[in-house]
């Protein structure tokens, strides 16, 4: 019995497919690190998701690491590598996953005739080939196979029956039908599902799943229609980051079968309250906030401005909450450390937020926080957090800030001094601007040698008053590669400097990487 066949005769339950290190990092200035990615992978087993897919082991040599070292890395999820229908990628994929206690694959193929015209130059007959010839061949190697159908939504049902049929009969396990485009309505794609569902020889002995693109903003609809005719696994991200207007958002979906178990009679095996730890920790990793209004994991989510609101929350939180804070992991806010708390007491409070301290220089860290302090009369949660992945972001990083001046008065030009350490030994340089800001970068660039384009600088308080830690994010394009950057620091000049030089590696770490294919995918 194939594992997707055991797994369905179990306890009914929605699988969740987290592709926030594949499809996620498609998304403009979400590239991350090895490092990073294993950091974020094993969030995303404390999560408690079903199925991660790694990467595309076939499309660059650091996406083969990225996928073997997760597959080494983590022993509850399933890892899965995505492939094309072509036996070098097959291949590759087959040996990146080859070291994964629960190792898989997730082969696609579009099926649209748009596709098959216009990227593919291929007919029908032959894409039926290629993705019978594909499953096969990874068949004699593992188990878990997932087939996907690119553009499902655009396609034509008879035709994809077919498609489906034949792969399952070859031993996929797994068959998705993905709204590449997100293009779909809900009655549309739920409809699609209960067509296979029914027309498709073998449809039982599989499970099904949806994968949807938010370009309309349909992606949580759809993916809950797809739920409601059939489907068992949902394919997403967290944060919702992807393609253009991203992907399925893990949060939302999962929330919205937790809150309306009553209406949908069935959820997901996610522990829910990792899922603010998780939003926070992408959120540091790309260098891009969550809006506040992002649904379950905004800033914004469990406020209330309106006074009928307020008074409401305030005589029963379920005239206007329909879900606890705590339930997602959202930290109180309260008051937990300060200056004459222990190693002991940090360490814990770093475990109940999430942090993966065996990943963490506690030395160092605990060294930063006594620092902080002294500086902050209230430390928060989220000071904590933002200081240990500010201190992670600076070890692992070949350019480092050492030293920074600025002067700026209402007479004179603002001027800055910036010493760096480049791959071990110090250079400082000058420069002036139309802001602290501005002087600081300037002698960035001069010391880095590169002048890319800054396409956004975002400023955020992580907590209230005017001591709070400030968080910068920046997005920095050259020469057709965009990264984004991140930094933390209670001086907001300084915080900013640190999101630029993080950017600066991450474009330095692409610049050396090769190339990935362009390709569409699922």
């Amino acid at each position: 019995m194939d594992m997707a066949t055991a797994e369905s005769q179990g306890s009914d339950w929605v699988r969740i497919f987290d592709t926030t290190l594949r499809d996620g990092e498609q998304s403009p200035g979400c590239t991350m690190n090895v490092e990073e990615k294993l950091a974020l992978a094993r969030q995303l087993e404390r999560l408690n998701v079903d199925i991660i897919e790694a990467g595309f082991a076939a499309s660059s040599e650091g996406d083969f690491e990225s996928v073997n070292r997760v597959a080494q890395s983590v022993k509850g999820p399933l890892v899965l590598s995505l492939s094309r229908t072509r036996d070098e990628d097959v291949d590759r994929a087959l040996k990146s996953v080859d070291k994964s206690t629960r190792p898989g694959i997730h082969i696609f193929i579009a099926t649209s005739d748009i596709h098959l015209k216009y990227k593919l130059n291929m007919n029908r007959e032959d894409v039926l080939d290629a993705a019978t010839w594909a499953v096969t061949r990874a068949k004699k190697h593992l188990d878990y196979i997932e087939f996907s159908c690119e553009d499902a939504s655009r396609s034509e049902w008879e035709y994809m029956a077919k498609v489906c049929a034949e792969v399952i009969r070859a031993g996929a396990t797994v068959i998705n039908l993905p709204d590449t485009t997100g293009h779909a309505i809900p009655e549309e794609y739920g409809r699609m599902f209960a067509y296979m569902r029914e027309h498709v020889p073998g449809a039982g002995k599989v499970i099904w799943s949806a994968h949807c693109h938010n370009d309309l903003g349909l992606a949580v609809a759809n993916s809950l229609a797809a739920i409601g005719n059939g489907a068992r696994q949902i394919e997403c991200t967290i944060n919702g980051i992807g393609e253009r207007a991203g992907n399925c958002s893990m949060e939302e979906v999962v929330m919205a079968l937790k809150t309306r178990k009553d209406l949908m009679g069935i959820q997901t095996r996610v522990d829910t309250r990792q899922i603010y730890p998780s939003s926070r920790l992408l959120s540091q990793i790309i260098g891009q906030s969550v809006p506040a209004n992002k649904p379950i994991v905004g800033d914004n989510a469990f406020a209330h401005e309106a006074g009928i609101h307020q008074d409401g929350v305030l005589k029963y939180k379920l005239t206007y909450e329909i879900m606890k804070p705590e339930d997602i992991g959202i930290p109180s806010n309260k008051l937990v450390l300060g200056k004459h708390s222990g190693r002991h007491a940090f360490i814990n409070r770093l475990k109940e937020l999430g942090v993966d301290t065996d990943a963490v220089d506690l030395n160092s860290a605990f060294a930063e926080f006594k620092a902080l302090c002294d500086k902050k009369k209230v430390v928060y949660d989220d000071d904590i957090l933002a200081l240990v992945t500010e201190e992670a972001r600076r070890t692992s990083d070949e350019i480092e800030l050492v030293d920074m001046r600025c002067s700026s008065s209402s007479k004179e030009t603002p001027h800055a001094v910036v010493t760096l350490r480049v791959n071990g030994e110090e250079h400082s340089a000058d420069g002036e601007g139309d802001g602290m800001v501005d002087a600081c970068y300037q002698a960035i660039y001069k010391i880095a040698g590169v002048h890319p384009a800054l396409e956004r600088y975002a400023v955020k308080a992580i907590t209230g008053g005017t001591d709070a830690l400030g968080e910068v994010s920046c997005l920095v394009r050259d020469n057709g590669m965009t990264v984004a950057g991140q930094g933390a620091h209670s001086d907001i000049v300084m915080a900013s400097a640190l999101a630029l030089v993080n950017a600066l590696n991450r474009l330095k770490s692409r610049k050396e990487a090769p190339l990935k294919p362009t390709t569409d995918v699922p």
